[in-house]
This record gives C-alpha cells, sequence and structure tokens, in this order.
C-alpha cells in the first residue's frame, strides 16, 4: 500500500483543473477524493450517481449547490453531501474556486479519467464553449458506462 502527500495526477476535465489526491486504487475502501479548480459560472449538467454519493467541501471561493430539492451556497470550510441517486449540480459562484469531490466506489474518479487530458500546465485549461450535439452525446454516453445520467441543464445565474 502506498501513502500519498501529494497530486497524483493532474488533469484537465471539461473547463476545471482536478488533481487527484487520492485515488481509488490506493486503499482499500474505493475512496476517492479529487481536488478541482473551476472558474466564475462553472457549472456541469444536472445529473445523478447510480452507484456512490458524491461530497463536496469547498477550499476557496463559493459553490451553489442543488441536489434534490436543496439549493445551498457553499463558502470556505462548508460541504455538503449529494447523495447517490439525487439529482445535482453545482455552480461557482465567485471567480473562482477549489473544492475537493470525495466519493466511495472510484466510478467519478474513472468517469473524470476517461473523459480527461493530462494537465499541460498546473493551470485552468483554455474554455471551450458549449458542446455540439455530438459532443453532448458523447459525454452522455461516458457517462453512463460509469453509473452517472445526465438529466438536466447546468444551473445559470
Amino acid at each position: 500500500m502506498s501513502i500519498s502527500a501529494t497530486a497524483t495526477d493532474q488533469l484537465w476535465f471539461l473547463n476545471t483543473l482536478v488533481t487527484v489526491r487520492v485515488s481509488d486504487d490506493e486503499g482499500q475502501g474505493g475512496i476517492s477524493v479529487l481536488e478541482s479548480v473551476a472558474p466564475y459560472g462553472d457549472s456541469p449538467p444536472l445529473h445523478i450517481h447510480e452507484t456512490e454519493d458524491e461530497t463536496f467541501y469547498v477550499l476557496d471561493g463559493e459553490l451553489r449547490l442543488r441536489a434534490g430539492d436543496a439549493d445551498v451556497r457553499l463558502r470556505a470550510g462548508e460541504c455538503m453531501l449529494a447523495p447517490k441517486g439525487v439529482a445535482h449540480t453545482y455552480r461557482v459562484q465567485s471567480p473562482g474556486a477549489r473544492w475537493l469531490v470525495i466519493t466511495s466506489r472510484g466510478d467519478f474518479e474513472r468517469f473524470v479519467r476517461a473523459i480527461s487530458r493530462p494537465a499541460e500546465r498546473v493551470e485552468l485549461p483554455e474554455p471551450v464553449g458549449p458542446p455540439t450535439p455530438e459532443q453532448a452525446e458523447a459525454l452522455a454516453t461516458a457517462a453512463l458506462r460509469f453509473g452517472i445520467e445526465l438529466v438536466g441543464p447546468p444551473l445559470d445565474s
């Protein structure tokens, strides 16, 4: 077993920089800890994880997190659970934000790895515009392979 206190991988995941702090293959419980950095307005499609809970812990900035009927603003030091089976998404409300995503089975981490590319620099990637219909379909198909269903649009302001 390896003990890791530093990043194992840095990835460009859509418009975010993701650092894998703890990979699900490092331990026996399948826990993943991913650190995300994203710009103002970043918001993934509303989605459901069928196999794992997702915990958000904000390190810097502010996230608006919607999970089911809850719609809350999280600031540094605050966290919230998005339970498996519950539709959720977030939106970066500050000029930028940094947070941890903690999951327990590795499916989300494997999804991130499947659609990311290695970060060329330890900074945000160049922003990309809205996906084409073909890109959106490819993202939804990839998500389904890892137990994630896209069920709605991102959050707007």
